[in-house]
């Protein structure tokens, strides 16, 4: 079995989502999205998503943690934000001694909808089938879950090269 978190950062909210794999069947552990009020500072966000995707690395014990990474914006400041909001993050992965991988937006889009510039929408409605969630599922928590799916598709591929090498 192989436990990955999943991070949708974002400088308001914060998705994340844990998904196990055994063998070629996928299991949602948990999900669920850190949401900075907007009276807080930024360095007090940037501190609640620490503190919080710390306490989820924690409890779920992933074993790594699968990013979204970074991607052009128009607006500079936001682009900023968001940098700052993933690097929070990345160091709640990397204290809590978790390998880190980073995967566009497309790639992620691509390995669970398999087109990369899916909608929202898509994203969450995919991943409500695969894991059988009835109910609203937030848009950034589907995008992490998509982020580790993505990670575990990724891993399984090459996986499947090596051995193919290796004949």
């Amino acid at each position: 079995m192989f436990r990955v978190i999943g991070i949708d950062p974002g400088s308001r909210f914060t998705g994340y989502g844990v998904v196990e794999s055994s063998g070629n069947q996928l299991q949602h552990i948990s999900n669920g999205t850190v949401c900075m009020p907007a009276r807080l500072s930024f360095p007090e966000r940037l501190k609640m998503i620490y503190e919080e995707l710390t306490t989820v690395i924690r409890d779920c014990r992933p074993q790594c943690m699968a990013i979204e990474d970074v991607f052009f914006a128009k607006n500079v400041k936001s682009a900023l934000k968001l940098g700052q909001a993933r690097g929070a993050a990345i160091m709640a992965g990397v204290n809590s001694g978790l390998p880190i991988y980073e995967y566009s937006a497309l790639q992620i889009k691509q390995a669970v909808v398999g087109y990369g510039r899916a909608s929202k929408d898509q994203v969450v409605q995919m991943i409500q089938y695969l894991f059988r969630l009835h109910g609203p599922l937030n848009a950034n928590a589907a995008d992490a879950l998509a982020a580790a799916i993505c990670h575990l598709n990724t891993c399984a591929s090459r996986k499947r090269w090596v051995n193919s090498r290796q004949k």
